[in-house]
């Protein structure tokens, strides 16, 4: 009898592991509808040999990441909408949001991610899905929240192949120098002119590429994650900025949080920077209208004097946003960016705005995908 139960225990045992495994493993491709349209929300300066700085504030949701090929479709769009408005040149800068690339951890995936309804419920599917990635990231996980390090490690080497050949084939494709927003990888680096990965702490990163599609140095790593992210992903204690030569102009990026701080102008300026991109995501509905709450857990620079709550969200950005305030930043232009849509119960918010000459040129739209362009 005991036999029995254990032989039947087994073969029920064996039954449900194969069961699980075949659900693992497939990967069912879903209905796929998604808006297209795009908007010129900003368009200053005249048109000459100089170029220009294009910032593409992108509505994205889930199902925008089940594939590159489907991010690729979308993104291409909005850029060919700016073709055709006679925006892209030889000399054009392209920037795309912050976490634009990070969001590709959800690509092929299954149904049942993309349909949950919460962060959480998604991130427990990835993590069900892809058992013997995750317990491997698990392992090799750093920081205070490992579970959400494990989510973001699990698939960094695809992560990383899959940002430089979708970011870098829009590059090639359209013929434009193109900011790559950010993705979150451990210890990224170029490489024989690859993006790869390392096995120590998460970054936030962008990577520029050039009209070949071919990164242009290193990657700008982040270096004042603010406090939600701080028990995740690592700073950039060196606190190096990357200054490149594009077609338009010596170029410098700040991640989010990074264009707080009036030091990171003056090493723009130290290594000639004239143009300034800041990738950036603000999570929430109606944040951009709330109260600002501060450097959140960072340092506040000596001088600066607001403090929280005195002024809104995006007042704050418009205030702490240096580029081309003489003299606290000599370039000459600047675009934020935003990333907006709905990833599950994550709502964004933020408007993204160009910077010249002391003065910030807004889009003020709550939804919708944008298209902000100065000429230089």
């Amino acid at each position: 009898m005991r036999k029995l139960l254990y032989l039947t225990f087994s073969m029920a045992l064996v039954a449900a592991l194969t069961t699980y495994a075949m659900w693992a493993a497939d990967r069912p491709a879903g209905h796929y509808l998604s808006d297209l349209r795009i908007s010129l929300a900003v368009d200053q300066g005249t048109p000459a040999d100089r170029g220009n700085l294009l910032g593409i504030q992108p509505e994205l949701f889930p199902t925008d990441y089940q594939s590159p090929e489907r991010l690729h479709r979308k993104l291409a769009a909005y850029l060919q909408k700016a073709q055709d408005q006679g925006l892209l040149n030889d000399k054009t800068i392209v920037v795309l949001p912050e976490h634009v690339g990070t969001w590709l951890m959800v690509s092929g995936e299954k149904d049942e991610l993309y349909q949950a309804s919460t962060l959480q419920e998604a991130m427990n599917w990835l993590a069900a899905s892809n058992p013997v990635q995750f317990i491997r990231a698990l392992i090799s996980a750093k920081g205070e929240s490992r579970l959400d390090d494990a989510h973001l490690r699990m698939k960094a080497k695809s992560m990383a192949k899959d940002y430089q050949a979708l970011f870098g084939g829009l590059a090639k494709e359209f013929h434009v120098t193109l900011v790559a927003g950010s993705i979150v990888l451990p210890e990224p680096s170029i490489r024989d002119g690859q993006l790869k990965i390392g096995h120590g702490a998460l970054f936030n990163s962008s990577v520029v590429f050039d009209r070949d599609g071919v990164p242009i140095g290193q990657p700008q790593r982040q270096m004042h994650p603010i406090f939600n992210d701080q028990d995740t992903l690592a700073a950039n204690t060196e606190q190096t900025i990357n200054v490149i030569d594009t077609p338009a102009g010596r170029l410098g990026i700040l991640i989010g949080s990074d264009s707080w701080y009036p030091d990171n102008y003056r090493k723009l300026d130290a290594q000639g920077a004239q143009l300034v991109a800041v990738p950036a995501y603000i999570v929430g509905h109606g944040t951009w209208d709330k109260p600002w709450g501060g450097y959140k857990g960072l340092s506040t620079p000596s001088s600066i004097s607001l403090k929280p709550g005195e002024i809104s969200e995006g007042d704050a950005w418009h205030r702490l946003t240096l580029t081309a305030q003489p003299p606290s930043s000599r370039a000459v232009a600047g675009v934020s960016v935003f990333l907006r849509g709905q990833f599950w119960d994550q709502g964004s918010a933020g408007h993204s705005f160009l910077s010249s000459n002391g003065q910030h040129a807004a889009d003020g739209n709550d939804r919708g995908a944008r298209l902000l362009n100065l000429w230089l």
